[in-house]
């Protein structure tokens, strides 16, 4: 990261580690799938390189930290933190958000992208174009649409900047920390940098992975600079 910004809030978009379904594909949304071993030493190996005292992600400069409610993404928090964990909570830095559950997919939990395409043709669905998560949502079948996921995304970016806003050149720590989930991190960081869902962003974290956000010129209103991508040690 640049000199230039290193004073300036940050926020760490994490996902979570492996867990069977992400490692077979299929599509996992309230279902509590928890971690593998390997996900788990994944997510160790993030917290040994990125998270600490002095570190990339220093749990001194932290603001908030906020978590999705699914077990896979609160044991990645719990790995990442180890022993910080308590005084993150006692000092009330932590908040478990539903704004920040993967997306909820209806009727295409637990299927694999061809099964969805699959089920859908058998509906008479997206004869002029393929299947696309990211602009048909999950309708019909009871799931979430695009505008839905953005809807909520935007509720929580409007709380960061009314975190980080005040702080954008002062030396008050503010950085912020998101434990989430594979369609989310990327649907929060489309959201973040001003584009629609449908945008073509090409960012995919793996498991265990970590994005960071941050501003343009010290500037709130000017959230639009991704620093960059980094991932676990395999």
């Amino acid at each position: 990261m640049p000199d230039k910004d290193a004073s300036t809030p940050r926020v760490f978009l994490i996902r979570h580690g492996e867990t069977e379904w992400s490692q077979s594909g299929q599509y996992t949304g309230k279902s509590d799938i928890p971690l593998t071993a390997n996900g788990e030493a994944q997510v160790a190996s993030t917290a040994s390189i990125a998270v600490g005292s002095g570190r990339l992600i220093d749990p001194a400069k932290l603001g908030k930290v906020w978590v999705s409610p699914r077990s896979r993404a609160q044991k990645t928090f719990e790995i990442l933190f180890g022993e910080q964990v308590a005084e993150l909570k006692g000092q009330g830095k932590l908040e478990i958000t539903e704004e920040l559950a993967e997306w909820d997919y209806g009727e295409y939990e637990g299927l694999l992208t061809k099964q969805i395409k699959e089920k859908r043709a058998e509906q008479g669905l997206d004869k002029e174009k393929p299947w696309d998560i990211w602009r048909d949502g999950c309708a019909p079948g009871g799931g979430e649409s695009a505008q839905q996921v953005s809807d909520r995304i935007d509720g929580l970016i409007a709380k960061i900047r009314e975190l980080q806003g005040p702080h954008m050149k002062d030396a008050v720590n503010v950085d912020v920390v998101l434990v989430a989930h594979g369609h989310l991190t990327r649907a929060f960081a489309k959201r973040w940098l001003g584009y629609p869902l449908d945008h073509n962003l090409n960012l995919m974290m793996e498991p265990g992975g970590v994005g960071i956000l941050s501003y343009s010129h010290h500037n709130v209103e000017e959230p639009a600079l991704l620093l960059g991508i980094g991932f676990p040690s395999q």
